[in-house]
């Protein structure tokens, strides 16, 4: 499972799964945007729109499949009601979370953090030159084998930023083609996603 915002998915999410598929031998990648994220504080774009972007980015990726349940599901969203909705519908799969550094910086702020470790392998994108995500790993005694490092290209793309550039550049998302994919550059300016003016 590789879950998150997704506002807008960008290049360097792309990359993320494809290492995923790749370095860990997955069956499959469930691609799960967010529903209601208790733990933003702003306010993200309409679910629909976020759903449809991620159908884009990810729809050239064999292995990997969007899935809208978090959206579907009402009030706030948790990763671990997810995983286990996943345990019960894949009995004897080993699972897998696929997120990002800056995700694995927060994770023990997460909701019931201990019960995602129980469930799943935590795989963390590791785009530093020194030991990076594995320098976490310490902090979390006696779990440090339920954590692995997926080692990435230094891909400078944040999904902040393009908002930031888009909130005043409303034409510009086209010519994000190092950032986004072109099929979600068009969605974005269709729809005038981002912009402020």
């Amino acid at each position: 499972m590789f879950g998150g915002a997704f506002d807008p998915p960008h290049n360097a999410h792309l990359a993320l799964a494809r290492t995923a598929l790749q370095k860990l031998a997955l069956d499959q990648l469930l691609i799960v945007p967010t529903g209601h994220a208790w733990h933003k504080a702003r306010t993200l774009t309409a679910p629909g729109h976020r759903l449809a972007m991620a159908k884009l980015a990810f729809s050239s990726l064999p292995g990997a499949f969007v899935d809208a349940r978090e959206i579907e599901r009402p009030g706030p969203t948790f990763t671990i009601d997810t995983l286990q909705a996943l345990q019960a519908e894949n009995p004897g799969a080993q699972l897998h979370l696929i997120m990002g550094a800056d995700q694995f910086a927060a994770f023990r702020q997460w909701h019931r953090w201990q019960a995602i470790v129980d469930i799943a392998i935590i795989c963390i994108a590791d785009r530093a030159v020194s030991a990076g995500a594995r320098a976490g790993f310490d902090a979390y005694s006696g779990y440090q084998d339920r954590f692995l490092s997926l080692p990435m290209p230094l891909m400078p793309v944040s999904a902040t930023e393009i908002r930031q550039t888009l909130a005043t550049n409303p034409g510009y998302a086209e010519r994000l083609s190092g950032t986004l994919s072109p099929a979600v550059a068009r969605y974005i300016s269709s729809h005038r996603l981002y912009s402020s003016v």
